[in-house]
């Protein structure tokens, strides 16, 4: 057992034993909200959007902003052509 001084992340309570060594203390659950399943969200914060003039390569209609920064732009499809995939 690891002796440390730390808080649920759930109800706040104090936890002064734990079973692991834990790594991230950010998320730890007292034994009560283990056992009850309360889940803990955390915010997840804003997603970052990368701007761009873009086209795409199965319609050639522009893209101009994508959730992630492309490393190619070989397979690059708009959002409405990815959805026609995604059936």
């Amino acid at each position: 057992m690891f002796k440390g001084d730390w808080k649920c992340s759930g109800c706040g309570k104090s936890i002064t034993e734990l079973p692991f060594e834990p790594k991230n203390t950010s998320n730890l659950t007292c034994r009560d909200c283990y056992s009850s399943g309360k889940v803990v969200k955390k915010p997840l914060g804003e997603k970052k959007i990368f701007q761009g003039n873009w086209k795409c390569n199965t319609c050639g209609g522009e893209i101009n902003q994508l959730p992630f920064e492309p490393k190619s732009t070989n397979n690059l499809t708009c959002r409405e052509c990815y959805m026609k995939t995604r059936g």
